[in-house]
């Protein structure tokens, strides 16, 4: 596809609602795999471990697909090396690290909710840090809108008597992937960004499978339901991260990180639908949450 073609809006919000899809599944798909895994929320190295599994295969499968598409093979040179190293410490180990361990800790929708901060922390690093545009009013208008519903959902773990810890390290792992944003739209001007995720995921989830079983992580016998589960977590991030850094190429980081605030809306429908402790906790408290993340997204896409 062309560079033309990846600018016009109605190419930019399917491929960037399907990125969002697919990473709003992950929320219950996750959940899902302890379960059928039998991981329990205290076994922080085999939840390592398994991301690791997911992260490694997601690799491997980005370079077959995407090899296939290019109709050529995608390897790194060496001088793409340090990128790729930059890449997976941001977007695989650190964020994926954090944000397994916070899932173990909260539910799905409030997760989805907090995760929606990448939205704000990407725009701001990329306009102040990397200074690849500009901070406009209407940004950071929608960015405080944003973080209100962020503030009402972890008030609300304090109201159902729960703790926030979840939620703090999904909020870690939303500023790493903020920066993985920043870093993957100047490593992608002159590398493709398909080959840039395939090979930081392989060198990401490759590191985390040592740290897991190392520490003494380990995964039972899977079966068939523990298989498929794996395999379309492998298929989601291989196909949502790379179709998001292609989009990320060829437009300002802020016009794609804003759509990153359906996959909350997203992960949180899902998630009353496959998580039974999302229904528990759901209400009044998630719902208003997610308006005003919606309209955060409005107020971020306003030109005047």
């Amino acid at each position: 596809m062309n560079k033309s073609r990846l600018t016009k809006p109605h190419i930019i919000w399917l491929t960037a609602a399907l990125c969002c899809l697919l990473w709003g599944s992950a929320f219950p798909a996750i959940r899902a795999g302890y379960e059928l895994l039998n991981i329990q929320s205290s076994d922080t190295f085999s939840i390592i471990l398994f991301a690791g599994v997911r992260f490694v295969g997601a690799g491997i499968l980005t370079l077959v697909i995407f090899s296939f598409v290019e109709q050529k093979p995608l390897v790194p040179q060496k001088s793409e090396l340090s990128k790729v190293a930059v890449l997976s410490v941001f977007q695989t180990v650190l964020q994926y690290i954090f944000f397994y361990l916070g899932l173990a800790f909260t539910t799905g929708s409030r997760a989805s909710i907090v995760n929606s901060t990448s939205v704000f922390f990407a725009i701001f690093i990329s306009a102040l840090v990397f200074s690849q545009e500009k901070l406009g009013k209407n940004k950071i208008i929608g960015s405080a809108i944003g973080f209100a519903g962020v503030i009402i959902v972890s008030l609300d773990a304090f109201t159902s008597g729960g703790g926030i810890l979840g939620e703090v390290f999904i909020l870690m792992s939303s500023v790493s992937y903020a920066f993985s944003n920043a870093f993957m739209k100047k490593f992608s001007a002159s590398s493709n960004p398909a080959m840039l995720s395939g090979c930081q995921f392989i060198l990401g989830g490759a590191v985390m499978i040592v740290i897991g079983i190392i520490f003494g992580g380990r995964l039972t016998e899977p079966g068939v339901g523990g298989i498929m589960i794996t395999v379309y977590l492998m298929l989601v991030s291989a196909l949502a991260y790379s179709l998001w850094s292609i989009l990320i190429k060829h437009n300002p980081v802020s016009k794609i990180a804003v759509f990153g605030f359906l996959t909350p809306i997203f992960g949180f429908a899902l998630s009353l639908i496959f998580d039974a402790s999302s229904k528990a906790n759901s209400g009044v408290i998630a719902v208003l949450a997610l308006v005003l993340a919606v309209i955060g997204i409005i107020v971020v896409n306003r030109e005047n």
